[in-house]
């Protein structure tokens, strides 16, 4: 039995619950949102509007086209809905509290796709030294960001 997904924004202004088993993974590479995500590409996944509840806040909305909107974060700007209309709405994997238990399994949008996409597993990563620099950075952050999972 799926015991259900929940998520939300950066800063927990925003939560939402689907209850049961989400629909289609997709990564969405078209212009539209590569800007709404501010990235390479949208994750997506789609959650059927019956079993979806906002449990915290609402997002905001933005018309993105005489046919889109696009729900997000009005307090810290966390892209989180692509509403077309349709019997599912769909939401963003990367705002799940668990996106590891949703991989895509779809890439649409493939003609505005970035041309290096497909390298990008095969960048370098960083030296141990340059990692040892980097942990020293993030050792004494603190973290204003909603934790996954509300307590």
């Amino acid at each position: 039995m799926d015991e259900g997904h929940s998520g939300g924004c950066q800063c927990g202004r925003v939560r939402f619950r689907v209850e049961g088993a989400l629909g289609r993974a997709s990564i969405c590479h078209c212009r539209m949102c590569q800007k709404a995500f501010g990235s390479f590409f949208a994750p997506l996944v789609s959650a059927p509007a019956g079993h979806l509840s906002w449990t915290r806040g609402e997002p905001a909305w933005f018309h993105s086209s005489n046919k889109v909107r696009r729900g997000f974060c009005s307090a810290c700007g966390t892209p989180l809905a692509y509403d077309w209309g349709g019997p599912a709405l769909e939401l963003s994997i990367g705002a799940f509290d668990e996106p590891e238990r949703i991989p895509p399994t779809i890439q649409v949008g493939l003609e505005h796709r970035l041309s290096w996409f497909s390298r990008l597993a095969g960048l370098p990563t960083r030296t141990p030294e340059e990692q040892a620099r980097a942990d020293g950075f993030f050792a004494d952050i603190v973290s204003r960001q909603h934790p996954d999972h509300d307590t």
